[in-house]
């Protein structure tokens, strides 16, 4: 009885304690950021460096976790510029890790991508894929668009090849149904 009453203490003690959650960057919540570049020697032709799928439109809750995970992979983002008419509108400046990123938001940009700048002034255009895409669309979307072909073109023909592949066709009997 004494060592079932000493793990009953032991555990109100673990349990009333507060409670510290930590992200690892680039995550949200326990889900992965969607953020592809392309590869290392790949071509310099391509319309775009990569591919971002985010969640949403609101740029205060997306764009922290792009710089965090795009932290992880050894670029540190310095300036973030977007489409105007594609986004919510958000800070001129956005502290992330500890530091600050500058934004900018155009009207003339393409609303199917955004612009980064790095800290060794390096320009890096990704693809935005809609945060509506379903996720088969999604993920092919940012394949396409960090793959290594220069046959990629435009944002809108990578998300229109990501979207047009025949999906697979379930047929299920249905039993025990009569016409008529």
């Amino acid at each position: 009885m004494a060592a079932g009453h000493h793990l009953g203490d032991e555990h109100e003690r673990v349990v009333g304690e507060p409670m510290t959650v930590q992200r690892a960057a680039g995550f949200r919540n326990g889900i992965d950021v969607r953020v592809r570049l392309r590869r290392a020697g790949a071509g310099s032709d391509a319309a775009f460096d990569g591919a971002w799928w985010p969640r949403s439109h609101d740029l205060a809750a997306e764009l922290p976790e792009l710089v965090a995970a795009l932290d992880t992979l050894g670029v540190r983002v310095a300036r973030f510029t977007y489409p105007e008419q594609a986004w919510t509108p958000i800070e001129r400046k956005v502290a992330v890790s500890g530091r600050t990123v500058r934004t900018g938001a155009f009207r003339s940009m393409d609303p199917a991508l955004v612009s980064l700048t790095t800290d060794g002034d390096r320009r890096l255009d990704l693809l935005v894929v809609p945060p509506e895409a379903d996720a088969l669309t999604g993920v092919r979307a940012l394949r396409l668009a960090a793959g290594q072909r220069e046959e990629s073109g435009t944002p809108e023909r990578v998300l229109a090849t990501a979207g047009s592949w025949s999906r697979p066709e379930v047929v299920v009997p249905i039993t025990g149904v009569r016409a008529g």
